[in-house]
Parts: structure tokens; sequence; C-alpha cells
């Protein structure tokens, strides 16, 4: 079962509560926590994460940022703050002014697990093996 690890930098001039919104629309079964301005959370659940991803129809996409990310057993991606907050999945690779939400899932067999969570497609179909 993978363990995803959220962090999130919460700026001055943000809501903390908008911060917490954003995250949680993206990972619902995490409660995160505010400490020296940082808000973490874990959780072991992805179910949410892959329904927005087939919704949104961003497989190809997603699974390249997380084969990219692939680090020893884990993986670890960024994601547009204020996209998470309407609900959307947005991959960012630089740090924007309003900071990101930074991802780490590890897993037992990282590569085997992102080969079955983030399928690779034809024609917008998942490829079945």
């Amino acid at each position: 079962m993978p363990l995803v690890k959220v962090t999130c930098p919460v700026f001055p001039s943000e809501d903390p509560e908008k911060v917490k919104k954003a995250v949680m629309n993206i990972f619902p079964d995490i409660e995160p926590i505010l400490d020296d301005n940082m808000m973490t959370g874990e959780t072991e659940s992805l179910e949410h994460f892959a329904e927005q991803m087939r919704k949104q129809r961003i497989l190809d996409t997603a699974r390249s940022v997380l084969m990219k990310g692939r680090r020893g057993n884990k993986t670890t991606f960024r994601m547009n703050k204020q996209a998470a907050f309407a609900g959307k999945i947005s991959f960012t690779e630089e740090r924007t002014v309003l900071g990101t939400i930074s991802v780490t899932i590890s897993a037992d067999e990282i590569t085997g697990f992102i080969e079955e969570f983030a399928p690779k497609t034809v024609n917008g179909e998942e490829v079945l093996i």
C-alpha cells in the first residue's frame, strides 16, 4: 500500500483554511496539520486522486510526471495550489509565487505501482495488460 506525504507552504497573505481546502480537494483523506507556516499530512488513499486523473483525462501526463519524479522507492511531484483549490490537478515543475503542493508517494516497487496507478493509454483509453 502506498504512503502519500503532502507538504505545502502557507504564506502570511494566505488563509490557512483555503490552503487546507486546496490540499483536501485532491487528497480528502488527509487531515492537514499547520506548523511554522507549513501544512503537512499523510494518507494511504489515492482513490480520489486517481478518479480526478481519469475524469480530467490526464493519465498520460500523470504517468510521465510520476515516472520522472522517481528516486529509489519514491516519486515526488508538485501541483499548482490554485488549481487544487478549484479541485483540479495541475502539475508544475517550478515553484510558483504562491507556492506549490509537494507530494511524495512511497511504495515498495515504485515503478510497478506507477504502471498500475497511471497506465498507458491509446487514443485516451487505458491499455490493460
